[in-house]
């Protein structure tokens, strides 16, 4: 299957929302949710798996869990029409908890969350050195008010 001309469908959709408020549920608690058979969701979820729709499964925590967490916002300029493969690496690093195109002078928006600076300093490194990012700019958020 070709990776780039796939697109998830209405059914494919429906999965990864359930799976975004429950990363947890099983085939069958799926299957019921979403009015398919078990095998229906067990072969849409190798699809979205295999075409790289879905990387991968995580937790979710409360904002406020660890408040020693750093948290920034990353701009970054990609350079020519590299855009795709510099999404698909930056999708990769488990400190990046989201991520946006825009317009303006930046292509990407992340935000990144690390366990501590050391971390957060490899990060940047990181997203440096991925292929087609041409610039980046880092602000550091603070405090939430």
């Amino acid at each position: 299957m070709d990776v780039a001309k796939y697109s998830p469908d209405d059914l494919d959709r429906r999965i990864i929302g359930h799976l975004r408020a429950d990363g947890r549920a099983s085939l069958t608690k799926l299957s019921l949710a979403l009015g398919v058979a078990r095998g229906t969701v067990q072969n849409r979820l190798d699809r979205l798996i295999e075409t790289g729709t879905l990387l991968g499964f995580t937790v979710r925590v409360r904002e406020d869990y660890d408040l020693s967490a750093v948290h920034a916002v990353m701009m970054v300029e990609v350079v020519g029409k590299s855009t795709t493969q510099v999404i698909r690496k930056l999708r990769g690093l488990t400190e990046i908890s989201a991520l946006h195109t825009t317009n303006g002078n930046w292509d990407l928006v992340a935000n990144i969350r690390a366990a501590s600076l050391a971390d957060f300093d490899r990060v940047l490194r990181e997203v440096r050195m991925i292929d087609g990012v041409a610039n980046s700019e880092t602000s550091l958020l603070l405090s939430s008010v």
